[in-house]
């Protein structure tokens, strides 16, 4: 049975930050600063209720009788009694023997271009092990993107205000760095994991590492452009903000709503119809809160019945970072457009070529994790490197395209007296070549 360390790192980063941001936030208090004490309040209080109610979702503590359990989720120590839990199930596995045990067959990695079927016994502990890991895992992504990013730019945003990076800021600062890319590189296994779900997957530690330092480059990358944008057009930042969720929110149900699919109805055999749809939006505001930072291993689609798509979508994924780098290039040159004598000891050319060679950096993680450290690598039909190439032939195609119905246009629009002199001066140019060549003929 699998060591549950992923349950002890998600309770670890969960307990941290918050003791983290409430200490913080007494600091605020002491110093007058109110404003800045409530939104570290409530950018720490949100994200632990939404904790406590997937834990109580994906585990059904409603329709069970277990009114401790649910008491202690309300004090918000639902985390901790769950970690407990999953240890308890843990170090008692094997003790004593278990009724009944389910059979799952699972395929190895093609190996030659074959590939075995294996059968194995999982017993009542190790499934419910399973779901605890599962369920921490989720929590873990919803920690991370809407409580410690939201945190992360707080804190950025207001050091760069006061001018002053205090010690209680920058462990909040990199606790809350730690839990969105932990988040983060959680979504990509579960994204993994869901998509080749018939497969034994075993993540090599090099995996690991290329997601590790891929999120942490893109994520710490596009935090602080928002951040230095923030600073010097402070009502467009709210602009930009609302435009990316609403198109992340509403392209799942765009997308639903074009496929014409019955409406889910298999999440919750106890939720109404109501419930499901309530379900629906916060796991699509979900999702828009992950692609406003990085990239969402995890596509939804509603019209599946796992509300994931299961396909390897390569180009969606190189529009996204192509639209993403251009966005924050775009937002970068605003922000040194409009910068003021604040940032006068600030190299802000340095500054920016930075941060995009940051972004880059984590794209170029990406193509390394898709290219060689994938533990499916051997299951895709194209390479990431092969999508990528016929993606820019696609957009070559487009500009070329573009071009010749612009000149195709212009020639066009010339009037017919410049038709007329260009027919004129091309008969002057062809009688011209015609006289020289008889007189060289002639002196021949």
């Amino acid at each position: 049975m699998k060591f549950p360390g992923s349950v002890l790192v998600s309770l670890v980063l969960f307990v941290s930050e918050t003791l983290a941001a409430l200490c913080l936030s007494a600091g605020y208090s002491d110093a007058g600063e109110r404003m800045w004490q409530g939104l570290t309040v409530l950018f720490a209080l949100i994200p632990c209720a939404l904790v406590q109610l997937s834990l109580v979702f994906i585990h059904r503590d409603v329709s069970r009788d277990r009114p401790l359990v649910l008491l202690l989720h309300l004090l918000q120590l639902g985390p901790l009694v769950r970690c407990v839990e999953a240890f308890c199930i843990y170090f008692h596995a094997g003790r004593v023997e278990e009724p009944y045990v389910s059979i799952t067959k699972k395929r190895q990695m093609p190996k030659d271009g074959y590939t075995e079927e294996i059968e194995r016994e999982v017993g009542q502990a190790e499934g419910k092990l399973w779901a605890h890991r599962s369920a921490f895992s989720r929590t873990s992504v919803i920690q991370a993107f809407l409580g410690s990013a939201p945190q992360l730019t707080l804190q950025l945003y207001i050091c760069i205000l006061q001018q002053e990076i205090t010690v209680a800021r920058s462990i909040s600062m990199v606790l809350s760095l730690l839990s969105i890319v932990y988040g983060a590189l959680r979504c990509n296994i579960l994204a993994i994991k869901i998509k080749y779900d018939d497969y034994d997957i075993r993540v090599k530690p090099a995996a690991y590492l290329c997601i590790f330092m891929w999120r942490s480059f893109e994520i710490a990358t596009r935090v602080t452009v928002l951040v230095l944008f923030s600073t010097v057009l402070r009502v467009w930042i709210f602009l930009i903000v609302v435009l990316n969720f609403l198109v992340f929110c509403c392209y799942p149900w765009i997308h639903f709503w074009l496929s014409k699919s019955p409406f889910p109805e298999n999440i919750e055999k106890e939720l109404s119809r109501v419930g499901t749809t309530i379900v629906l939006c916060l796991l699509t505001f979900l999702y828009a809160g992950i692609n406003m930072f990085c990239w969402s291993a995890v596509q939804v689609e509603l019209s599946d019945p796992d509300l994931i798509s299961k396909s390897q979508n390569w180009y969606q994924m190189t529009v996204y970072y192509i639209v993403r780098l251009m966005e924050n290039a775009f937002l970068l040159l605003m922000w040194y457009i409009y910068r003021t004598d604040f940032y006068l000891y600030v190299c802000a050319p340095m500054l920016v070529l930075q941060l995009l060679i940051s972004y880059c950096m984590g794209v170029f993680f990406m193509m390394v994790f898709y290219q060689f450290c994938h533990p499916c690598k051997k299951l895709f039909s194209s390479s990431v490197t092969e999508a990528l190439l016929s993606c820019f032939k696609i957009l070559y195609f487009v500009c070329q395209n573009h071009k010749s119905t612009v000149l195709t246009g212009k020639v066009a629009m010339k009037s017919p007296e410049d038709t007329e002199e260009a027919q004129d001066s091309s008969k002057t140019i062809d009688s011209q070549k015609r006289r020289i060549h008889q007189s060289v003929s002639s002196n021949a």
